[in-house]
C-alpha cells in the first residue's frame, strides 16, 4: 500500500467587512442598563450588537451555519430571540452572549417572532405557513397552529386577552383563541398580500399594510365589553378613504369567516384608511413599545412616521371642536351641534414627518428615550446602520441623523481582493471604495474612494496599490497618505485582469477592448515635491480577436496565458509575443486561471462549472473536474504546491489537488455567490468576498486532514439532512387539523430517543443480572460481591433505575415530546413502571407528569388494551394525584409567603416594590451634576 498524502485543514478564522445583513430586522436592545444606545442586527449567521454612540461592535451572538432571518428582543431586555433560515429559533442571553434555549419546529425560514407582554411565551411564524407558540420558561413547544396558505409576515399577542393575530401573504388576517387553539375569525378585506400590521390605542384598533399605498384601519370591539351596561360603546371614527370602486365593497371588506363563534370574543369593522406617500408595498410596519408612534416604509428610502393620539388627547380635541361648533351654531342660531362633531381618522393618526435615508431601507425600530425624543434606527440595503433623533417638542419636528455606522464595510459587493507581500495587509475594492485591512486585528486602516474596481494588486514594497476599473482606467494609490497619485486611461473597455510580472519590474493588464497591455514601473518627478514618485509606463501591446477575461504570467516569465471570450486560453511567449499553445475544451468562457509555482501546470475555471488541469509543456488536458454547481468565479494555486482553491457562484470555496485530481475540502460559510478570493504569499491564509457583503478569513491549521474521514463526515451530514426531511411521525387517533405538536423530528430527537432506549436496555440487563446474583447467593448461602456496570460506576455507583432517570433528565425540554414520539412501544411499559417508582420518591414530578401524560396520549389504545399495565396505571393514578397536589400546595404556600413579604416591605419603606426607579435616578443624577457645576464655579 502506497503512502497517503497528508493535507492540512483550513478553518474559518473571522468574518469582517460586514456591518449588517439586510435579511432580517434591526432591534434596539437593553445592554449595560441603557436603552436606545445599542442595536442588534443580523450579520450572516451571527448577530452583532453595535454601540451607536461610539460606532463599535460590543457583542457577537455566534450562530451555527444558517443565516439569521428574524430578530425579537424580550420585554425585560435580557434576552434576544433569533430565527434562522432552517426554521430553528435560539434564545440568547444578552449579559453572557450565550445561547440558552433552542427551539426546532419549523421546516423553513422563520419570518416573524413576537414575545407576549410578560416574556413567558414566544410565537413564531415561518415560510412553511405555520405558527408555533413556545413556552420560554419551560423551554418547550406548546402547540402548532395551521390555517394560512402562504408565508407568515407578522404575529401579534394581545396583552389583555389570550388571543393571537397573524397575517400572511395569502391576503388573510387570522384571529386565534389560544385557550382553545382555534381560529375564530378571518379578515378577508385585502386585495393583495398583508405585509405587516400593528395594534394601536390600547388594542382597540388594528392597522394593516398591504401591497398598495393604503394603511387600512380596523376598529376592534371586544364583545364581553359591549355586554357591560356601564361601559359606553366606543365612538367610531369617520372614514377618510376616497370614494371609488373599493368604496362600494366597504361592507364586504369586513367580511368574516366562521361567523358564529367569533361574536362571543371580538368584532372587527373597517373605519377607513391612512394614505402613505409611497406607491409601492409596505415592507415593515411597526410601533414603539408605548404604541404612541407608528412608522412604515416601502421599497424606497423614506420612513413615514405617524403619531397616534391617546384617549385624553382625543377628548381634548373633541372639546375644542365642540366649542367651535357651539360658537358657530350661536352665530347661525342653530341647535344641537354635538351630533355632528367627531374626529376624522387623519386627526386621530397624524403624520409627524418623513425621514429620508441615504439608501433603501430594509428594516427599522423605534424607541422613546428618557429625554422624550423619538429614536429611530434604520438598517439600509447598502451595509449601513443609521440612527435618527426626532425632537417631539419642536413646532415642526424634523429628524436629525445623529450617527451612522459605515467604517466596518463596503457599500456594495467586493469584486477584487489582494494580500500584501508580508501577509499582514488585505486589500478589498468595490464599486465605490478601496479599503485596506489589518489581517490580525481585522480593523480597516485605510479607505480611499475609487471608481468601480474589477482587479487589483499591491506594488512591490507594499507602499502603493493599483486598481483596474470598469471604465478602463488604472488608478495608483499611495497607502501612507491614502491619496490617488495617478489615473491612466489604460483600455477602451473594462480592465478585467491584472498580473504582476515575476521580476516585479512591471505588470500586464487585459481588457474588454481585445488588448493585452504591458506596463513598467518608473520613477518620475513630482510637481508638488522634490522627491520622485512612482508611475506606470505603457511599453507593449498585444492585439487579439476577442475580449480578454484573464491574464497570468508563468513563474519564469517566459510564457503569458490569456483567457478569451471565445472559451479558449491562448499561451504566448513573453519576449516575442509569438503564439505557443491554444487550450480549448471549455463550453463557456474561462473566467479565471492560475499557473503553479514550477510552471508545469495551468488550471482554468469556467462559467461551464468545470475546472480543467492542463500541462504547460504540450497543452494537453490532464483532467476535467466538475467543480461547482454554478460558474467558477476565481481560481488560485497555494504557493509552493500543486494544491489550488476555487470559488463559485454556489457560495462554496473548494480545495483541490492538481496531481491526484482529488477534491480535498469545502470551505462553507458564505450564503451567496463568492466573487473572489486571495491567498497569502505564505499560503497560511485565504480571504474571500461574497454577494452577502461579508469578507471571510480562513486559516491553515496544523491539523492533518484525512480524505476518507472527510468523505465519512460528509455522508453523515447528508444522512442527518435526509432524516430531517423525512415524514414527521403521526400520533395515533389525531387528525390533521388546525393544531398539532410544536416540535419536529430532528437528528437530536432521534439521538435522545436512542439514549433512552439504551438506558432502558441497561436497566433490563442489570435487573436480570441482580436476580441471578440473588439466586446464586441463596444457593451458596453467603454474600458474593456483585460486579458493578462501568457506566453506573462512572455515574457514582447509582442504581440502574436512577441511571434511566439521569438520562431522561438530560433530554432537552424542547425535544422531549418528539423523542418520546419516536420511542418504540416495547420500551413504554418499563418506562411507566419506572415513572411510578420515581413519582413515589417525589423526584422531578413536573417533568415526569408531562412525559407520562404525553405517553398516555400517544399510546392510549395499546396501554388500555394491555392487561399487565392495569395495575401500573392504577398505581400511577394514585401517586401522581397525591404528588401533584403536594407540589401545588408548596407552590401556593410560597406564592402567599412572597406576597406577604412584598406587602411588609411596601408598608415599611412606603415605596412601591419593584417599581421603575429610573425617573428618580435621572433626577438625582441631574441634581448631583448641577451641584458639582456650582462647586466648580465657586472654586
Amino acid at each position: 500500500m502506497g503512502l497517503t498524502r497528508q493535507y492540512l485543514r483550513y478553518e474559518p478564522a473571522a468574518l469582517f467587512g460586514l456591518v449588517a445583513s439586510a435579511r432580517a430586522g434591526v432591534a434596539f436592545v437593553a445592554l449595560r442598563g441603557e436603552r436606545g444606545r445599542y442595536v442588534a442586527v443580523p450579520a450572516c449567521e451571527h448577530v452583532f450588537v453595535w454601540d451607536t454612540r461610539k460606532g463599535e461592535k460590543v457583542l457577537i451572538l455566534k450562530g451555527l451555519k444558517q443565516q439569521v432571518s428574524c430578530l425579537c428582543p424580550s420585554p425585560d431586555g435580557l434576552h434576544l430571540a433569533v430565527g434562522y433560515e432552517d426554521g430553528a429559533i435560539r434564545v440568547f442571553n444578552l449579559l453572557s452572549g450565550e445561547s440558552t434555549i433552542t427551539f426546532n419546529g419549523h421546516r423553513a425560514a422563520v419570518t416573524a417572532l413576537q414575545y407576549d407582554h410578560l416574556g413567558g411565551r414566544l410565537v413564531s411564524g415561518s415560510k412553511d405557513t405555520e405558527v408555533i407558540v413556545w413556552d420560554v420558561i419551560n423551554e418547550s413547544g406548546l402547540y402548532r397552529l395551521r390555517g394560512h396558505k402562504d408565508v407568515i409576515t407578522q404575529v401579534l399577542f394581545l396583552k389583555e386577552k389570550n388571543l393571537l393575530v397573524t397575517c400572511a401573504k395569502d391576503t388573510l388576517v387570522k384571529w386565534w383563541d389560544l385557550d382553545t387553539q382555534h381560529c375564530f375569525k378571518t379578515l378577508v378585506g385585502h386585495r393583495a398580500e398583508v405585509w405587516g400590521m400593528a395594534l394601536l390605542s390600547k388594542e382597540k384598533r388594528l392597522i394593516t399594510g398591504s401591497a398598495d399605498s393604503e394603511l387600512r384601519v380596523w376598529d376592534l370591539t371586544y364583545i364581553q365589553e359591549v355586554k357591560d351596561p356601564d361601559e359606553p360603546e366606543p365612538k367610531k371614527s369617520k372614514g377618510s378613504s376616497s370614494p371609488g370602486p373599493e368604496e362600494n365593497t366597504e361592507e364586504d371588506e369586513t367580511l368574516e369567516l366562521d361567523e358564529h363563534p367569533e361574536e362571543r370574543i371580538v368584532k372587527c369593522s373597517k373605519v377607513g384608511s391612512i394614505m402613505r406617500d409611497g406607491r409601492d408595498r409596505v415592507v415593515t410596519l411597526g410601533t414603539d413599545w408605548t404604541g404612541r408612534f407608528l412608522a412604515c416604509h416601502g421599497t424606497d428610502a423614506v420612513l413615514e412616521v405617524f403619531s397616534v393620539l391617546s384617549e385624553e388627547e382625543i377628548q381634548k380635541k373633541l372639546e375644542k371642536k365642540m366649542k367651535k361648533a357651539r360658537k358657530k351654531a350661536k352665530q347661525n342660531s342653530e341647535e344641537e351641534p354635538e351630533r355632528s362633531v367627531e374626529l376624522s381618522l387623519q386627526e386621530e393618526i397624524q403624520r409627524v414627518t418623513n425621514v429620508k435615508a441615504s439608501s433603501k431601507i430594509k428594516s427599522f425600530d423605534l424607541i422613546i428615550s428618557p429625554k422624550g425624543e423619538l429614536k429611530m434606527v434604520l438598517l439600509l440595503q447598502n451595509n449601513v446602520i443609521e440612527l435618527y433623533n426626532l425632537d417631539l417638542s419642536a413646532q415642526v419636528p424634523q429628524a436629525v441623523r445623529v450617527s451612522r455606522i459605515t467604517i466596518g464595510g463596503h457599500r456594495s459587493d467586493v469584486r477584487t481582493l489582494a494580500f500584501s507581500s508580508d501577509n499582514i495587509a488585505i486589500l478589498s475594492a468595490a464599486a465605490e471604495s478601496v479599503k485596506i485591512w489589518n489581517r490580525s486585528t481585522l480593523q480597516c486602516i485605510r479607505t480611499m474612494e475609487c471608481e468601480y474596481a474589477l482587479c487589483s494588486l499591491f506594488v512591490p514594497g507594499d507602499r502603493q496599490v493599483i486598481i483596474g476599473t470598469k471604465t478602463g482606467k488604472l488608478q495608483l494609490y499611495d497607502l501612507a497618505s491614502g491619496s490617488l497619485m495617478e489615473t491612466l486611461d489604460a483600455h477602451d473597455g473594462a480592465v478585467w485582469s491584472i498580473a504582476l510580472s515575476p521580476d516585479q519590474h512591471g505588470f500586464v493588464t487585459g481588457g474588454a477592448d481585445k488588448c493585452v497591455k504591458f506596463w513598467e514601473f518608473e520613477l518620475v518627478k513630482d510637481e508638488n515635491s522634490v522627491q520622485k514618485r512612482l508611475s506606470m509606463k505603457h511599453v507593449r501591446i498585444l492585439q487579439l480577436d476577442e475580449d480578454v477575461l484573464c491574464v497570468r504570467y508563468s513563474p519564469n516569465q517566459k510564457l503569458l496565458a490569456v483567457s478569451l471570450l471565445d472559451c479558449t486560453v491562448k499561451v504566448f511567449y513573453v519576449d516575442t509575443l509569438k503564439f505557443f499553445l491554444s487550450l480549448y475544451g471549455h463550453k463557456l468562457p474561462v473566467l479565471c486561471m492560475d499557473i503553479c509555482y514550477d510552471g508545469t501546470l495551468i488550471a482554468t475555471g469556467s462559467a461551464d462549472r468545470n475546472v480543467k488541469i492542463w500541462g504547460l509543456d504540450f497543452g494537453d488536458c490532464h483532467r476535467s473536474l466538475f467543480a461547482h454547481d454554478d460558474s467558477v468565479m476565481y481560481l488560485q494555486f497555494v504557493p509552493k504546491s500543486h494544491l489550488f482553491f476555487t470559488a463559485g457562484k454556489d457560495s462554496k470555496i473548494k480545495q483541490w489537488d492538481a496531481d491526484k485530481f482529488e477534491h480535498i475540502q469545502t470551505l462553507e460559510g458564505h450564503h451567496q455567490e463568492v466573487w473572489c478570493l486571495a491567498l497569502s504569499p505564505n499560503g497560511d491564509y485565504v480571504v474571500s468576498a461574497s454577494h452577502d457583503k461579508s469578507l471571510r478569513l480562513w486559516e491553515r491549521t496544523r491539523e492533518p486532514l484525512i480524505l476518507e474521514e472527510e468523505r465519512e463526515m460528509q455522508r453523515e451530514a447528508e444522512y442527518e439532512e435526509s432524516v430531517a426531511k423525512e415524514e414527521q411521525p403521526v400520533v395515533a387517533g389525531e387528525r390533521q387539523g388546525e393544531t398539532g405538536l410544536a416540535g419536529k423530528k430532528t437528528i437530536e430527537t432521534i439521538k435522545a430517543a436512542e439514549r433512552i432506549m439504551e438506558a432502558i436496555e441497561l436497566y433490563r440487563e442489570e435487573t436480570a443480572k441482580l436476580k441471578e446474583h440473588n439466586v446464586i447467593c441463596k444457593a451458596a448461602g453467603k454474600q458474593v460481591p456483585f460486579p458493578v456496570n462501568p457506566i453506573l460506576r462512572a455515574y457514582g455507583n447509582i442504581t440502574p433505575s436512577a441511571y434511566v432517570l439521569e438520562v431522561f433528565k438530560k433530554v432537552k425540554s424542547s425535544e422531549l415530546e418528539e423523542s418520546l414520539l419516536v420511542l418504540p412501544f416495547s420500551y413504554v411499559p418499563d418506562l411507566l413502571r419506572l415513572f411510578n417508582e420515581y413519582i413515589q420518591q417525589g423526584s422531578d414530578v413536573e417533568l415526569l407528569c408531562r412525559a407520562l401524560l404525553f405517553l398516555l396520549k400517544i399510546h392510549f389504545g395499546q396501554i388500555t388494551s394491555n392487561q399487565m399495565l392495569v395495575t401500573v396505571i392504577e398505581n400511577l393514578k394514585k401517586t401522581t394525584i397525591s404528588r401533584v397536589s403536594e407540589a401545588r400546595d408548596v407552590l401556593g404556600f410560597n406564592m402567599a409567603g412572597l406576597q406577604f413579604l412584598k406587602r411588609e416591605i411596601e408598608a415599611k419603606d412606603e415605596v412601591t416594590f419593584f417599581a421603575d426607579a429610573t425617573e428618580r435616578f435621572e433626577e438625582k443624577k441631574r441634581k448631583r451634576k448641577k451641584k458639582e457645576k456650582m462647586v466648580l464655579a465657586v472654586l
